[in-house]
């Protein structure tokens, strides 16, 4: 049972983060102490160093040769029937496109598991349930935000060939014979050749984007420094330790800040309109616990790795897949929206969810 002394740490965990986004809010409405182009910045020096920073300390200090092979497959499940299900509406509904999915994937599966997750999970399931939920953690720094970032910069490639295309009828001094002759050139062709000529160029120009990508770099280096350091016992130098951290400290906090001024920046706090928040809610509190109680049970999870992974799913929108969503300039209102109303929602519906699994 849940003591009040729990919800209190809860409660700590989650109140300094609304201080963070109120006053990035009131600097921007009230005071003007930022103009457009400097909160576009500190967004950007969020995205480029903090969070990468703060990916290579999660991902260096998890020890992935112990890891629960079953919360593994279970994660990769949800994920999986999530991109289906998402697939799916868009097909269904003819429109929303990669950028939906994107946004639908990161409300779905995506949770606040660093900053409300731990207090939550030793408010519940005590120590073995916060050693779990640092495995999810894992995961998410070192796979679905890459994922994350990958179908950003797809779906910015997309656009541009899109929006950069030539003219249907040809080029000026082209000659009818010369577009019959092309025309009858790529009929010859497979239509597998036509994708491969299609695809190939497209996941070149990602891959040149990503390799350019900090995360990437903090990513595959904590890969390396963990599988060092927990096979041979080697540890960082503490003044390479300390300087890491000082501005991976920082990340979340600096995440909330550009999450106020984002806020500030619109002319209503709930940015995405009441239909759209009603969309976020289920996607985030119904969808996302419903896939992975779906995963789980595929997978054969029981007891209290059961009851973590559904709890974990039910936390609030994460902070960071809003920080690339406002760089990408890809529905942030919609996962700003999300992040406010699951931080106000977060005690009451865990709790709910606690006492259902409780039963």
């Amino acid at each position: 049972m849940i003591s009040l002394a729990d919800a209190y740490h809860v409660v700590a965990a989650t109140v300094p983060l609304y201080v963070t986004m109120i006053l990035a809010y009131v600097s921007v409405k009230w005071w003007k102490i930022f103009t457009p182009d400097q909160c576009s910045g500190i967004n950007k020096f969020v995205a480029k160093f903090s969070i990468p920073l703060l990916s290579f300390q999660i991902i260096s200090s998890n020890n992935f040769y112990k890891m629960t092979l079953k919360l593994l497959y279970a994660d990769f499940v949800q994920k999986l029937l999530a991109f289906l299900v998402l697939i799916a509406i868009t097909k269904i509904s003819g429109r929303g496109g990669l950028k939906w999915i994107i946004t639908g994937f990161s409300l779905t599966t995506l949770p606040n598991t660093l900053i409300l997750g731990i207090p939550l999970m030793k408010a519940t399931y005590k120590g073995e349930a916060v050693l779990l939920l640092a495995q999810i953690i894992f995961l998410q720094s070192m796979i679905w935000y890459n994922l994350l970032l990958f179908l950003y910069e797809l779906d910015a490639v997309n656009t541009r060939p899109a929006s950069a295309a030539p003219p249907s009828q040809g080029s000026a001094g082209e000659t009818d014979t010369d577009r019959e002759v092309q025309s009858k050139g790529e009929e010859d062709v497979d239509p597998r050749t036509k994708r491969k000529l299609k695809v190939l160029p497209i996941l070149a120009k990602v891959g040149k984007k990503l390799i350019k990508n900090p995360n990437t770099y903090a990513t595959l280096m904590g890969f390396i420094w963990s599988s060092i350091h927990f096979r041979w016992g080697l540890r960082m130098p503490e003044i390479v330790n300390q300087s890491i951290e000082i501005l991976s400290n920082g990340g979340l906090g600096m995440a909330m800040f550009s999450l106020g001024l984002f806020m500030a920046s619109q002319s209503s706090i709930i940015a995405c309109g009441p239909k759209m928040t009603m969309v976020a809610v289920v996607l985030k509190f119904v969808v996302g616990p419903g896939l992975m109680t779906v995963a789980s049970l595929l997978i054969g999870l029981r007891c209290t790795l059961f009851k973590v992974t559904i709890l974990q799913a039910a936390l609030p929108q994460g902070i960071v897949p809003f920080v690339f969503a406002k760089e990408y300039n890809v529905h942030p209102s919609v996962l700003s929206t999300a992040i406010l109303l699951g931080m106000i929602m977060a005690l009451p519906m865990e709790l709910a969810f606690y006492f259902l699994l409780a039963i």
